[in-house]
């Protein structure tokens, strides 16, 4: 069976396979919660929060906080990532 990566979709250069939903348990305010996000919207979490200069704990946090409560916090972080790569400069393709 053939590795698909994210690029062989159209989607952000990665030379990772595509990858599952994992669980994560994090603490937020002195509870643990956990959600369920796939290897690369993890990555790009740790990214945002590094470019931040925040732990990752206090971004979930904050997407947490902002979320509609109608929203899971797996997919209110989904979001957050698209939006955040969505407003990232593109390079002009060839």
């Amino acid at each position: 069976m053939p590795r698909i990566t994210s690029m062989d979709i159209g989607g952000i250069p990665d030379s990772a396979p595509m990858s599952g939903v994992r669980k994560r348990s994090i603490s937020i305010s002195g509870h643990r919660t956990s959600f369920s996000v796939e290897d690369a919207f993890y990555a790009e979490l740790e990214r945002i929060a590094r470019e931040r200069n925040q732990p990752l704990a206090a971004l979930v946090a904050e997407i947490d906080g902002a979320r509609p409560r109608d929203t899971n916090l797996s997919s209110a972080l989904r979001l957050f990532v698209l939006d955040q790569v969505r407003r990232e400069p593109r390079i002009a393709e060839a």
